[in-house]
């Protein structure tokens, strides 16, 4: 290493051999060939004969004349001037990067400056401030995203040589594991200094998922690298159950094609990191199909509503066992231009254990709609119904006299109640509700 100035150091390769003298030998010829510029650096040194030395004596060679650069890789030869039978040695060497000790603080292009930072999430920045920097060179400060390389996310700062705070303010949109801090001074050949500040942040990596309404196609694609199991999943109670072949394990993004839009369909990721679910759909912002029952003359009319052109199977089913519906009482259901189908059942289905499930069938995807508890005593619904109507009518003042005369409350006690009240103590009367 020789150094004009401090951290104005240069690397040289020392290069020490050994020669055995003989009556052919006039020199030896050095050379060094760096592996990644392909750059030939050559010294030939000539020996003299002297009187009265015999031939076959040992003669030491040291060369330290061949720059090289930090981190390279350098082939070094040695031979005989003249080429003696061939005869030659030769050596890899790798010179020491600017993890060494003093290579790292001699030698300009690893001066790459100390990065610190501090986060402000409500405002959305960052303020990045820079020491032990080369004080005649401007210093670069930009955010980018670490994939192979770091693609610069458009936020970039230079600091000038002559600012005295050496720090810059930069704003970021969203918080992402490899959205990191990338700083170089501002001359040829520098090294760059990188910290990741949200490398442990992944919630905000999930959130970039996309529903393509027309194809029907759910794609989720990562803003950075990473390695993650996506499954489709059905929520329920709080927890995700995964939907049956549904695993995804492409790196970086998944795509789902002909998936229906169920507020309750979601997706899971996985990573060594922990789990992370995803539901696109609950918002309720995207078309979607519901079903209701009906009861018409003394049938159950099942009536599926769908904003979209779609095909149904609907099916009874055990409310302990809905896994496994009964392939006899199977049916489906095509939805139009009106916007709903209808199917109609007997009143047979009413038994507590009984369901009617519905399935979206033109699609991969989907998830069923089930309605159990199916009331089919008309007459019961129907009082129920005219109680109601018949509470809208009652005056607070009638309200109250039947009120207290069942309760055997003074009027002193008397509360003047709103009229869902008057209905929920009228049907109670009646012994309804």
């Amino acid at each position: 290493m020789k150094c004009p100035q401090p951290n104005r150091c240069s690397l040289h390769l020392e290069v020490i051999g050994t020669v055995i003298l003989n009556d052919y030998v006039r020199g030896i010829e050095i050379c060094t060939m760096s592996l990644s510029s392909q750059q030939n650096q050559c010294m030939h040194v000539r020996f003299i004969k002297i009187k009265g030395k015999k031939s076959k004596h040992k003669i030491h060679v040291q060369a330290n004349c061949f720059e090289v650069g930090v981190s390279e890789y350098v082939f070094v030869t040695m031979k005989t001037v003249p080429d003696y039978c061939g005869i030659k040695i030769s050596k890899e060497y790798h010179v020491e990067d600017c993890n060494n000790k003093d290579v790292g603080k001699s030698i300009l292009p690893c001066l790459t400056g100390k990065l610190q930072y501090e986060i402000n999430e409500e405002k959305k920045n960052i303020i990045v401030s820079v020491s032990n920097i080369p004080e005649e060179y401007d210093y670069n400060v930009r955010l980018c995203l670490k994939r192979f390389s770091c693609h610069d996310t458009g936020a970039h700062a230079l600091i000038k040589k002559d600012n005295s705070t050496k720090s810059v303010i930069l704003e970021y949109s969203e918080i992402l594991p490899c959205l990191c801090i990338e700083g170089w001074p501002l001359f040829p050949d520098s090294r760059r200094v990188r910290i990741c500040p949200f490398q442990n942040d992944f919630d905000n990596l999930w959130d970039h998922i996309i529903y393509n309404p027309i194809t029907q196609d759910l794609a989720w694609k990562s803003a950075c690298p990473i390695d993650a199991t996506v499954n489709l999943c059905m929520m329920k109670d709080e927890k995700c159950q995964t939907i049956p072949d549904s695993t995804n394990v492409k790196q970086n993004q998944a795509l789902y094609n002909q998936v229906d839009t169920h507020p309750k369909l979601c997706m899971k990721f996985t990573t060594e990191k922990g789990s992370w679910v995803r539901c696109p759909f609950e918002s309720g912002v995207f078309p979607a199909w519901g079903m209701k029952t009906i009861y018409r003359d003394e049938m159950i009319q099942i009536k599926i509503m769908s904003s979209v052109e779609a095909k149904f199977s609907v099916c009874i089913c055990n409310r302990t066992q809905h896994t496994s519906c009964d392939n006899q009482r199977h049916a489906s259901v095509y939805v139009g231009n009106s916007g709903f189908g209808t199917l109609n059942l007997t009143k047979d289905i009413c038994n507590p254990n009984i369901c009617v499930l519905g399935l979206r069938v033109d699609v991969n995807y989907s998830l069923p709609v089930q309605i159990c508890d199916i009331p089919c005593n008309m007459h019961q619904k129907k009082k129920k119904s005219l109680l109601k109507s018949k509470a809208r009518h009652l005056t607070k003042n009638e309200f109250h006299q039947r009120k207290c005369k069942k309760k055997g409350l003074s009027k002193s006690k008397r509360r003047c109640l709103t009229e869902t009240g008057i209905q929920r103590f009228v049907l109670r009367y009646y012994g309804v509700g």
